[in-house]
């Protein structure tokens, strides 16, 4: 599903690109946390336009308790719901479970 780009190293650190079916990001990047399939008080308009956002990161497991896997499902899926055409990282609520 996805595929990187080391584009350069120095010491430990890391340069690159993520290439994803709804768009490439630049790493390292700052990620917006949307846990519950919104970042607080940001547009989807706002994150990209004036925070130069390239993906956002939610928890699977919130977004299971609120809004539920019902509810995204009839949105057309998680990038519908959210109004978010880039990429999406979402980690497993393991933590939280």
């Amino acid at each position: 599903m996805f595929e990187y780009t080391l584009e350069a190293k120095s010491g430990d650190a890391r340069a690159g690109y993520l290439r994803t079916p709804h768009g490439n990001v630049e790493t390292p990047i700052f990620m917006p946390v949307g846990t519950q399939g919104t970042v607080k008080t940001l547009s989807p308009a706002e994150l990209k336009e004036d925070i130069g956002a390239q993906i956002i990161l939610g928890n699977t497991y919130h977004l299971y308790l609120r809004p539920g896997h019902q509810l995204i499902e009839k949105a057309g899926g998680l990038h519908k719901f959210m109004g978010w055409n880039l990429p999406i990282l979402t980690d497993s609520g393991g933590f939280q479970v």
